[in-house]
């Protein structure tokens, strides 16, 4: 008896079927109906190949913390020319307790040529072009994080050929470190030389004829070298109207997590306002010619992190699509 009740009740379930079905002697084929059949097959391939370039496709993630670091030190990378000879400028940083904390002795001074070579010109053009596009678009920067290491070096590329004129520039590099307080990196003219209560350049033997502090950054940037990075006073070129001109860069330093697919590394992005005026005491523009970079680190932190589609979401996406397609045509 009860087998008997159990295949009735398995033959009830197999004929139990909730959605409406059309007998196939009611169904006639039409030209009609294989259009819209290819038409639905066309949407679906084209459908399922559009989410897949979705499901390949990556995206940055911006989280937003307190800064709870406070004993590291900062690096910042210099790569800057001047329009003087080396032994006429000198260049260190000053911090907020008005501590020197680096001096001449931890960069390199070399002599170059101020005036670039035909192909180091098209690079600093590129450059420049590079910049405006990304003051224009700012979703270009998560580009440029996940093109991160794979992109050649945007340092300047040498000169080619061999000048027969004489340096007239200096170009000061290398990466200095420093507290992770607010700061004055500083070029002007002389070397530092220390001092009790702070520090001093040794300017009096050079002329102010002299002075020329037309200059390019062919690099700044702050925390760890990443190669591949555009930072945004890259391929800057100042020129000195006037022989006591000062140049001012009020930069924004905010310390950055970077986590991608390709890399890991902790660096800073940076804002940079920036102004320009000519040193005349007489008519109340007081100050000291040079090249000043003033920056403050900010005490917000940013992760940024390469995120990609779950395989599992992608299996519902394109079932949804499938399904949804073969319930509207049929």
């Amino acid at each position: 008896m009860r087998r008997l009740n159990r295949k009735k009740t398995l033959t009830l379930m197999k004929e139990l079927d909730a959605f409406p079905k059309v007998p196939e002697s009611y169904v006639e084929t039409s030209a009609t109906g294989g259009t819209v059949s290819l038409i639905a097959f066309t949407t679906i391939a084209f459908l399922t190949i559009m989410e897949f370039t979705v499901y390949r496709d990556t995206w940055m993630k911006y989280e937003y913390e307190v800064d709870k670091d406070f004993t590291s030190k900062l690096r910042i990378n210099i790569d800057i020319t001047v329009a003087m000879r080396c032994q006429y400028v000198g260049a260190d940083v000053l911090d907020l307790a008005e501590t020197m904390v680096a001096s001449a002795d931890a960069l390199i001074y070399e002599p170059v040529m101020f005036e670039l070579s035909p192909q180091q010109k098209e690079w600093q053009r590129m450059l420049q072009v590079i910049q405006s596009k990304l003051q224009e678009e700012h979703s270009l920067q998560d580009v440029i994080f996940k093109s991160a290491f794979k992109s050649a070096s945007t340092a300047l590329p040498p000169r080619e050929g061999n000048s027969l004129q004489s340096p007239d520039a200096c170009r000061i590099h290398g990466h200095l470190y420093v507290n992770k307080v607010a700061g004055n990196f500083h070029i002007t003219v002389g070397k530092a030389i220390p001092h009790p209560r702070g520090h001093a350049h040794l300017a009096a033997l050079v002329s102010h004829e002299s002075y020329n502090f037309s200059h390019r950054i062919d690099h700044l940037s702050f925390g760890e070298l990443i190669p591949g990075i555009i930072n945004p006073l890259d391929g800057t070129e100042k020129i000195a109207s006037d022989h006591n001109q000062m140049f001012q860069y009020f930069i924004t330093v905010v310390p950055t997590k970077l986590h991608t697919y390709k890399i890991s590394a902790e660096t800073h992005q940076f804002s940079v306002t920036e102004r320009e005026r000519v040193i005349n005491h007489a008519a109340g523009s007081h100050g000291v010619s040079g090249i000043f970079m003033k920056y403050d680190i900010s005490s917000l932190m940013v992760t940024v992190t390469e995120e990609h589609m779950p395989f599992w979401q992608f299996l519902v996406r394109l079932c949804g699509i499938i399904g949804g397609i073969f319930s509207t045509t049929g």
